[in-house]
């Protein structure tokens, strides 16, 4: 945290020290975080970056799993590009042999 009234120290001090801490705090005291509200957690000696609170927050204890359902039977397994008869068909139209 930092404390001034200088807007020119104050955006000094953000350029020079926004990539080095996981939150920053301007004229405001820096314990207390609200979970929730504020995401909390630091990326060096200080913990592994994952804001608690924050919308990704339940990714580091997940697997995210991609799902994909067709409720309407569908009459084959086959795409059409492995039927022989589409192959055939698609080459007499184009003219290729």
């Amino acid at each position: 945290a930092i404390f001034a009234q200088d807007e020119a120290f104050i955006k000094s001090a953000t350029d020079r020290l926004i990539d080095t801490t996981g939150n920053f705090y301007v004229n405001v005291q820096s314990t207390g975080s609200v979970v929730g509200q504020q995401p909390f957690g630091g990326a060096r000696l200080s913990g592994t970056n994952d804001k608690a609170g924050g919308p990704q927050y339940a990714l580091r204890f997940t697997s995210p799993l991609s799902i994909k359902r067709q409720l309407k039977p569908i009459p084959s397994w086959k795409q059409a590009h492995m039927n022989v008869h589409n192959i055939h068909q698609a080459k007499r139209s184009t003219g290729t042999t």
